[in-house]
C-alpha cells in the first residue's frame, strides 16, 4: 500500500502541474509535433485474468508495486489531430509471496515483476492550444523473475510474457519544449514461456494475465 500511496501521490501533483501551468504562446500544431523524451512514475497491478481454459492462473494473489521507467516517441499534428509512435522500458516493485505449489495463487509461483517492454502507437486530439486527450495501443512484453523462498531472485530463471496495451491519457504542454501527463493503460498477456539460466526456454503455452496501470509523467520535446 506506500508504493500505491506514493503512485497516487505522484499523479496527483503532475495533475496540479498540467492544470496550473501557463499558457504556451506558439500553436498548437507545433506544441505537440516532433521528437519526445519522458521519464513516468506509478501504480502497476499484475493479476489473474478471467479465463477459464488458461494453462496458468490463480485467483489469490496479485502483484501490487511502484512503476518507473522511460519513454521515447514522435509525433506529428495534423490540424487537431495528432498521430505517434512510442516505446517505452519500464521496472517495477510488485511481486508475490505466495506458496508456488498452490496452483490457486496467482499461477507463476513466487515471483517479482521484471522489466516491462512496450511498442505502440497513439492517436490525439488537441483540445486547446496547450492540451491533448489521447488513446494508445500496442505490443507489450514482460518479465517475471523467479524467487525462492527467501525472496531472492532465482538468476537467470524467468517467464517471458507477451500480450497486448491499450490505455488513454492527457498531456499538458507546460512550455514549449516540456509537457505532463497522466494515463491509465491495461495489458492481457496471453502467452508466456519459461526461460531457463543456460538461455534455452520451453515453448510458448496459454495464459491470461491482467495489468493494470496508472503513471503520471513528464518529458521533453526536442
Amino acid at each position: 500500500m506506500r508504493h500505491v500511496s506514493i503512485a497516487l501521490a505522484t499523479t496527483a501533483l503532475a495533475v496540479g502541474t498540467m492544470f496550473a501551468a501557463p499558457a504556451v504562446a506558439q500553436t498548437a500544431e507545433s506544441t505537440f509535433t516532433g521528437p519526445r523524451a519522458g521519464v513516468i512514475l506509478g501504480y502497476d497491478g499484475l493479476r489473474p485474468g478471467s479465463s477459464a481454459d488458461s494453462n496458468i492462473r490463480g485467483d489469490r494473489q496479485s502483484a501490487d508495486g511502484l512503476l518507473y521507467g522511460g519513454d521515447l516517441g514522435y509525433d506529428i499534428a495534423f490540424g487537431n489531430v495528432v498521430v505517434g509512435a512510442e516505446g517505452e522500458i519500464t521496472g517495477s516493485t510488485g511481486k508475490v509471496d505466495n506458496d508456488p505449489r498452490d496452483p490457486n495463487q496467482f499461477g507463476y509461483g513466487r515471483v517479482k515483476a521484471g522489466r516491462d517492454l512496450y511498442l505502440g502507437g497513439r492517436l490525439g486530439y488537441i483540445v486547446t492550444p496547450t492540451t491533448m486527450v489521447y488513446g494508445k495501443v500496442g505490443y507489450t512484453n514482460a518479465r517475471l523473475d523467479l524467487t525462492r523462498n527467501d525472496t531472492v531472485t532465482t538468476t537467470g530463471q524467468s517467464f517471458n510474457l507477451d500480450g497486448f496495451r491499450v490505455g488513454a491519457g492527457v498531456e499538458k504542454a507546460l512550455s514549449p519544449r516540456t509537457y505532463a501527463k497522466i494515463e491509465y493503460r491495461y495489458s492481457n498477456y496471453s502467452e508466456a514461456r519459461l526461460e531457463y539460466p543456460n538461455g534455452t526456454n520451453t515453448n510458448n503455452f496459454g495464459v491470461d494475465t491482467d495489468r493494470h496501470q496508472v503513471v503520471a509523467g513528464v518529458g521533453f520535446r526536442f
